[in-house]
């Protein structure tokens, strides 16, 4: 049933070290089946009731919210093999605490909470790492939210862009990096407006901080952008 997604199942770290014929069965076991979404559908609206934890098998979605004063705030952008809702399948409220959009045709399989940490009938030591695999996603998931909340509290449009490239250099261990991002999704994410985002970083390249090429970024001086994110 999942062959097709065989990838993306075996990228996503909720199914880490879980053999993929195992996975087919716990799965099966849990009885759960994929759901397509087109392009600019809605997969969920922030304030529906909670329907389960959900695995990206193929397309690209992104979380959003509404700040106060309406406008809408990307907290993130998600690919095949991730996952969304984590933070919310156990909270009291059952609901959806973000929208979650379609940026292209996407199959998504969601895994209602209850499932996971219920009774399972084969008693699998996999299904016991499943669980494993969810509460370490969730811690990582809130550390990565607690990083998103400090972008978007730095008080200049410079400290966020530099804050932000930082944290990027040292996930990928060198100066010279891709984003996994285009310029629009940049800027949302951040929070501020695309031409500002562009002219703050060409005014970073012309004071010889940084250089980029389209979704490539290169730190030339460090401790200069370190300044610059404080």
């Amino acid at each position: 049933m999942l062959q097709k997604w065989r990838q993306s199942l075996a990228s996503c770290r909720l199914f880490q070290n879980i053999p993929f014929d195992e996975l087919n069965e716990i799965l099966h076991c849990l009885g759960v089946m994929p759901k397509e979404f087109r392009k600019n559908e809605f997969v969920t609206l922030e304030g529906d009731s909670f329907s389960g934890i959900g695995v990206i098998l193929s397309g690209r979605v992104a979380v959003t919210r509404e700040n106060a004063s309406g406008n809408r705030v990307i907290m993130l952008f998600l690919h095949p093999g991730e996952i969304f809702g984590e933070i919310a399948a156990f909270a009291d409220d059952g609901v959806w605490p973000a929208t979650v959009l379609a940026l292209e045709d996407c199959a998504i399989l969601f895994l209602p909470p209850q499932k996971i940490v219920g009774y399972c009938r084969r008693q699998c030591p996999n299904h016991r790492l499943l669980i494993a695999n969810m509460l370490k996603m969730v811690s990582n998931r809130a550390l990565y939210l607690s990083k998103k909340i400090e972008y978007l509290s730095k008080k200049s449009l410079r400290s966020k862009i530099a804050a932000y490239l930082l944290d990027e250099s040292l996930k990928h261990g060198r100066n010279t990096f891709m984003l996994r991002m285009n310029r629009n999704e940049l800027a949302e994410f951040l929070n501020i407006a695309r031409p500002s985002l562009s002219r703050e970083m060409s005014r970073m390249r012309d004071e010889g901080i940084m250089d980029f090429h389209k979704g490539s970024i290169k730190i030339k001086d460090i401790n200069a952008l370190k300044l610059e994110a404080e």
